[in-house]
């Protein structure tokens, strides 16, 4: 048995592409349509009332005009506002990026302090917070919301000395608390990691939830008898902003799989 549906997945723009590349690498024969939520981004300052309904609305679109068998929510505030509740409506298995993400950052620690940066939505919702306490209680948390980190990576600006002092000060925090793991609580922001990576110290380990939650989705579809057999997959991309950005962006992000992008209309 084979089954040819395709999973569907979708961020607030190019950051979930990071759990796509993931996914496609792990997953080569599986379908995949992927939607970024470009007309909308970024979710990060918006309510999470506001998010759940972009997130249910995008859910059911997937559904009904894409037929999908999995349903990954490849961003952190649309899972912390989403997940529960769209594992409730849709009769799939529905995979969000904070738990795969806070159990490889536990994994990481050797000293027990770790932190999670990720946007003020994110890290209001107290959702990496409660994942941590419910994972390993004896992890000594320390968050950090990272306003701007979102929009530098939507314009294509992953390195520079205006991302770095945005860095130094966002991070104090961080840097302050001593950790040697850290989980970088939005999918775009794996794109910044080298800059990260130089604030914090390059003996802090950086985590991303991307091929945790791509390991979850493997699990998933072969446990459920959802996987699909055969030759490679086929990857479609639709986004509801301007396509000739999505496309030009998100190829360079992603790479050659992104050959093409479909508008969306809501």
């Amino acid at each position: 048995m084979t089954d040819e549906r395709p999973i569907g997945m979708f961020d607030s723009g190019f950051g979930g592409l990071t759990v796509a590349r993931a996914v496609i690498d792990l997953l080569p024969n599986e379908h995949l349509v992927y939607l970024g939520d470009t007309g909308r981004y970024p979710y990060g300052p918006r309510p999470l009332e506001e998010v759940r309904a972009f997130a249910r609305q995008i859910a059911h679109r997937l559904v009904d005009d894409h037929d999908i068998k999995l349903l990954v929510i490849a961003c952190n505030n649309a899972s912390a506002a989403a997940l529960d509740v769209l594992r409730d409506e849709l009769a799939m298995p529905v995979v969000g990026v904070i738990e795969p993400g806070v159990r490889s950052l536990v994994k990481a620690t050797r000293n027990r302090r770790v932190g999670v940066i990720g946007t003020v939505g994110t890290i209001a919702s107290g959702a990496y917070q409660r994942a941590v306490t419910e994972v390993a209680d004896d992890v000594r948390l320390t968050c950090a919301a990272c306003p701007g980190f979102v929009e530098f990576v939507e314009r294509g600006e992953t390195e520079g000395d205006q991302v770095l002092v945005l860095a130094e000060r966002l991070l104090a925090p961080i840097v302050e608390a001593k950790v040697d793991a850290l989980l970088l609580g939005c999918t775009h922001y794996p794109y910044l990691a080298r800059t990260i990576s130089d604030v914090v110290g390059r003996d802090v380990v950086l985590v991303s939830s991307a091929d945790e939650t791509a390991f979850d989705v493997l699990a998933l579809l072969h446990d459920s008898d959802l996987a699909r057999e055969g030759g490679p997959g086929t990857h479609r991309f639709l986004s509801s902003g301007e396509v000739t950005w999505f496309r030009s962006l998100g190829r360079l992000l992603l790479g050659p799989e992104l050959a093409d992008v479909e508008g969306v209309r809501w």
